[in-house]
């Protein structure tokens, strides 16, 4: 079956952020033209970009559909039922939860914890061999893949064992027949991934979060149903194999039926700690055999990317605890179903670029020196050279590197900034430059032209002491944060038209000031003036008894108005004098 990949992106939603890069462990992430999604090839299913993504683009596949016409095919339809489930519906008991999936359709219920205890058996008939060696399990399915795509040179190590849901799907097989449709119901979105690869054995994989979600569709609440003698898990209640979603449970299972002087025993839970722990394991020197227990998740399957995460690790494993009954240790009981499983993996082949090619990809965002390399992992990876690495893979974008974008935009601005026609300015809220144009300085005058050639940009300088025509101007936007567009001032016998705006609300603000008294914007002024007293004329004609004594008195202001600004400094003051 061509199945979807159990985890994907929601394009549309795809903010840019680059969380589920920077968090996960195997960078099985491609961002492309914006949108970061999943590579199904080298992707474990370990679900933490599911469980980090802030806007919620990252997916799980939906197989209810699938689940619900299943049920309606008239099949015998058993759920397999994670252990984990004790942390998950607290305040519900085994009986309730099982009369709650009847009544969604389910033939019977089972516990996947008895397929783990035939993988305990399995092990500890293993670790009976005393050469010296190290097993690594083969419970986690994310475990499985991280080594053998990640780690291939320890492949050899993990144990020929399928895991405990695959063991109990043949015994459930064996209970109910060849035909029987098994589904898993858990918080593991990596258990899809099994379902697509082993549909002779499981029919599908459905999470914690499905399974809430459907039950609240149908009403149905499995602490306040009522049960009968009828409602019990199939063929029987587990024991040990409860203790399975703990880190360490699997190693409390084996040690009931192996003397833990047999071999060593350790446990490593979440990707990371299992990447860091299996580090040069080619240089131990064992005098017996050392069984590492490998979890995808911290703290073992309670946590799991599906799990409700509403309760801590702690009190979590208490329940899972209190719940699991566990045997005499050494007494050993032998498997009682085949639980060895053949599988095929292939690894990841990473690509290996030369210097050159690095330098060149390092180059594309930037970052020509040892300096430049900020390793701030922002764009998701650990250092620029891991980020240059996945450009030379086409995994991601020069884009995603946000020091390289910044420095971009300010070169842009700047750019547009030095190429405006008109002076533009920007100050922080002690009125200091932070930018200017050269044509700024011009405008303004003074020694502002030749204070700019010794320092470009004017950063630092006083606006108050390079304009202060404008300076008021400027700190009432600071203060109100209200916008000033086209403000004619008088400064010096010239005309200004300047609009003030805020970039950072009473930090920031902006200015853009032209000289209009200038030849060239005299004429634009003109023309524009012009144009405007023939637009009113003509509304004048087509609304002549209405609007004429209204246009006029418009016509005159805007003549009056074109008269004034080329009337220049000799009129002001000849104006003043015979006012005198």
């Amino acid at each position: 079956m061509n199945h979807q990949h159990p985890i994907f992106t929601a394009r549309s939603e795809c903010q840019d952020c680059c969380a589920c890069v920077r968090h996960c462990p195997v960078k099985a992430i491609r961002v492309e033209n914006g949108s970061a999604t999943v590579m199904a090839e080298r992707c474990i299913a370990c679900g933490h970009c599911v469980k980090v993504c802030p806007v919620h683009a990252k997916r799980v596949r939906d197989d209810l559909g699938r689940l619900r016409q299943l049920l309606r095919s008239g099949r015998t339809v058993v759920a397999s039922l994670a252990p984990s489930y004790v942390s998950e519906f607290e305040g519900c008991t085994p009986a309730q939860l099982v009369q709650a999936l009847k009544r969604l359709g389910f033939t019977a219920v089972s516990e996947t914890a008895l397929g783990a205890q035939e993988v305990s058996a399995a092990v500890a008939d293993e670790l009976r061999d005393p050469t010296p060696r190290i097993l690594l399990s083969s419970a986690c399915p994310v475990v499985v893949d991280l080594v053998y795509k990640y780690l291939p040179a320890y492949g050899q190590m993990v144990t020929n064992l399928a895991s405990p849901l695959l063991v109990h799907c043949r015994l459930l097989r064996r209970e109910f027949g060849p035909d029987v449709a098994i589904v898993f119901i858990g918080p593991c979105i990596a258990k899809k991934l099994e379902a697509d690869r082993y549909p002779d054995l499981l029919e599908l994989a459905v999470t914690f979060t499905d399974l809430r979600l459907w039950l609240h569709e149908e009403h149905l609440n499995p602490r306040t149903l009522p049960t009968d003698a009828s409602d019990h898990f199939v063929p029987q209640a587990a024991a040990e194999g409860a203790l399975y979603p703990v880190d360490g449970g699997m190693i409390a299972g084996i040690k009931a039926q192996c003397s833990v002087a047999d071999a060593g025993f350790m446990a490593l839970s979440g990707v990371e700690t299992v990447l860091q722990g299996l580090q040069d394991l080619e240089s131990l020197r064992l005098q017996r055999p050392l069984f590492l227990e490998l979890l995808g998740c911290a703290g073992g399957c309670i946590n799991g990317p599906q799990a409700e995460a509403s309760s801590a690790t702690v009190l979590k494993r208490v329940r899972v605890i209190s719940r699991a009954a566990s045997p005499a240790v050494g007494s050993p009981r032998p498997p009682t179903v085949d639980a060895r499983l053949d599988r095929r993996l292939e690894p990841i082949a990473e690509h290996a670029y030369s210097e050159r090619q690095m330098r060149e990809a390092l180059a594309r965002v930037g970052k020509h020196t040892g300096e430049d390399e900020l390793n701030c992992s922002g764009c998701g990876y650990a250092s620029c050279r891991d980020f240059a690495q996945a450009l030379l893979a086409g995994m991601t974008e020069p884009t995603s590197c946000l020091s390289y974008m910044r420095k971009l935009a300010q070169k842009k601005a700047n750019a547009l900034i030095q190429t405006m026609p008109s002076g533009v300015v920007i100050v922080d809220a002690a009125l200091n430059v932070v930018e200017c144009n050269r044509r700024f300085a011009e405008v303004v005058g003074g020694d502002a032209g030749s204070i700019y050639d010794a320092r470009p940009g004017l950063e630092g300088a006083s606006l108050e002491r390079l304009a202060p025509f404008l300076a008021k101007l400027f700190h009432q936007v600071l203060e109100n944060g209200e916008d000033i567009p086209d403000r004619d001032l008088k400064h010096g016998g010239r005309v200004f038209t300047a609009s003030v705006f805020s970039i950072e609300r009473s930090r920031i603000v902006g200015g853009i000031l032209r000289d209009i008294t200038e030849p060239a914007v005299q004429r634009d002024q003109v023309i524009g003036q012009a144009q405007k007293v023939i637009r009113r004329q003509m509304e004048t004609v087509q609304k002549i008894a209405y609007l004429l004594g209204e246009n006029a008195a418009e016509s005159q202001v805007s003549l009056n108005a074109i008269i004034e600004s080329f009337a220049g400094p000799e009129a002001e003051e000849k104006d003043g004098g015979d006012g005198g």
